[in-house]
C-alpha cells in the first residue's frame, strides 16, 4: 500500500475510533436536569443552619402575597411559572404564549406522575408567608419580587396541586414531603434559602432541619 494510502487508512480508523468515543459519551450523558437548581450539601446546609438566627416567628399581620409580585415575565412571552414547568418537566411542549400543552412532570413530594401542566402548582419551599414571618416583612417590594421569582436559589419547584396546598405556609417541623427520600434535599433546598436571603428560623424549625440533615 503506498504512503498515500497507509495515511488515509490511518485517518479513517481515527475517524471511527473518534465517533465511537462520541457515541459513549452520549449514551452515558445524563438526562435532562428536570429539577430545581442543585441544592448545597448537607454539610454545607448544617453549616448555613448553625449560622442562621433563631428567634420567634413573627407575626402575619399585613402580610398578602401580592406583596411578593409574581408570576413575572422571565422572557418573551414566559412567565416564572411557566419556566419551572418546562425545567421540571420531561418533553415539555408549549404553546406560542409559553403555556405548556404536553409534557410529563414527576412530583418529588408525593412521587405521582402528571401529563397535564394544571395539575401541578409551583412550590415556593420557603412559603411566602412563612418568610414575611421570618424577616421578608420588612423587605422592599422589589426584594420580595426576586424572592417569589428566584429561578437561582433552589425556591421553586413544580409539585402536586393539592400537595402544595396542603403544605400551605408550614415550616419542616409541621410539613415535610411524603417520599421520606427526599426529606434531605428538601432541607438542604430550605437551608439555603434561608440563609442566602438572611432570614431566620425559629427554635422547632431549627431542630427538626437539624435532625434531618444529620441523617443525610
Amino acid at each position: 500500500m503506498s504512503a498515500a494510502g497507509v495515511y488515509a487508512r490511518r485517518i479513517a480508523v481515527l475517524a471511527a475510533s473518534a465517533a465511537l468515543t462520541v457515541t459513549g459519551l452520549l449514551a452515558t450523558a445524563p438526562a435532562a436536569q428536570a429539577a430545581p437548581p442543585t441544592p448545597v450539601s448537607a454539610a454545607t446546609a448544617r453549616t448555613y443552619l448553625a449560622a442562621l438566627t433563631v428567634k420567634a416567628e413573627g407575626s402575619s399581620t399585613g402580610y398578602s402575597r401580592d406583596l411578593f409580585p409574581h408570576w413575572i415575565t422571565q422572557s418573551g412571552t414566559c412567565n416564572t411559572r411557566e419556566v419551572v414547568l418546562k425545567r421540571d418537566g420531561v418533553n415539555v411542549v408549549t404553546d406560542s404564549s409559553c403555556a405548556s400543552v404536553s409534557g410529563s412532570w414527576y412530583s418529588a413530594y408525593d412521587g405521582a406522575t402528571w401529563t397535564v401542566a394544571s395539575d401541578l402548582d409551583i412550590d415556593h419551599v420557603v412559603p411566602l408567608a412563612e418568610a414575611w414571618r421570618s424577616g421578608a416583612n420588612s423587605w422592599t417590594t422589589s426584594r420580595r419580587q426576586g424572592f417569589a421569582n428566584d429561578l437561582t436559589r433552589p425556591q421553586l419547584i413544580a409539585v402536586t396541586d393539592n400537595v402544595n396546598q396542603a403544605k400551605g405556609d408550614q415550616d419542616p417541623a409541621e410539613w415535610l414531603p411524603s417520599v421520606t427520600s427526599y426529606r434531605c434535599t428538601y432541607a438542604r433546598m430550605w437551608v439555603q434559602v434561608k440563609y442566602y436571603y438572611d432570614l431566620s428560623v425559629d427554635s422547632a424549625e431549627k431542630s427538626a432541619l437539624q435532625s434531618i440533615l444529620n441523617g443525610c
